[in-house]
Parts: C-alpha cells; structure tokens; sequence
C-alpha cells in the first residue's frame, strides 16, 4: 500500500514514531528508517501490514515500510 502523511514524535510510553495519513489514518511502523526520524516531514511510503502480535502503544495499525521518500 502507499501512504502519504506527516511523521510525527509520539510521546506515549516509552515514545516512538508514528505517521498521520493525509486521511487521518494513524501508521505505526515496526522500525522507522533513521532518515524518516525527523518531527513533521512530509513522506510518501510503501508499506505492508506487520505481523506484531503484541506491542505496548496502542496507536496506529503497525507497518513494515518497504520504500519511502521525504516530500515537499
């Protein structure tokens, strides 16, 4: 799937990145690309489900990002 967003800081817990589809769906990935790592970034990825039986955040659908790149 692609999704187009903005990376935001998500200061729940322990903290982790999550990504705010440009329709509002939340987007955890499971390991965001240290480039991606950056508050408020416009990015366009492509992602599929992750396989995550248990997490500690409760936000978001988890993700496997496959491509990405920053835009705008």
């Amino acid at each position: 799937m692609t999704i187009q967003g903005k990376v935001q800081k998500q200061n729940l817990g322990t903290g982790f990145w999550g990504i705010i589809a440009d329709n509002g769906e939340k987007w955890r990935p499971v390991k965001m690309p240290k480039a991606l790592q950056k508050d408020g970034i416009q990015v366009e990825i492509e992602a599929e489900l992750a396989n995550e039986m248990v997490s500690i955040f409760m936000w978001g659908k988890a993700i496997q990002i496959k491509k990405h790149k920053i835009i705008g």
